[in-house]
């Protein structure tokens, strides 16, 4: 790792640096994804650039990160008490999602918990 990220890390107290590291350096960061992860979900304390660079990784690659995005979902889901951001990662399971529902509460843990933190009501 070099020194200029070291430092970049040590300075971030909410996620959005590390946030725009990823963004700015997405063919460079392969080699530090986990420990760019890690950082995030230890500063973003309310779950937003968490939820940020969930979508932004799922646009680039969702495969490749696939991973990477369901940590940063996990931790976003835990982090996002007033659920302020999370609704946004829906649309991560597709446009189609609600009418595949019963097929993704069954086999997306991160879906469910989600779904049932958004809709308590309704699973």
């Amino acid at each position: 790792m070099s020194d200029e990220l070291k430092k970049l890390l040590s300075n971030d107290t909410d996620g959005l640096m590390t946030y725009e590291y990823i963004a700015n350096h997405i063919n460079d960061i392969d080699p530090v994804i986990d420990m760019l992860i890690d950082q995030m979900i230890s500063v973003d304390m309310n779950g937003q650039f968490l939820v940020s660079a969930a979508r932004y990784l799922s646009a680039i690659d969702k495969d490749k990160y696939h991973e990477g995005i369901s940590r940063l979902i996990a931790a976003a889901i835990d982090k996002d008490r007033e659920h302020k951001y999370i609704g946004d990662l829906l649309t991560l399971w597709g446009n189609d999602y609600e009418s595949r529902l019963d097929e993704l509460n069954a086999t997306d843990n991160n879906f469910r918990r989600i779904y049932k933190r958004l809709f308590p009501t309704s699973i």
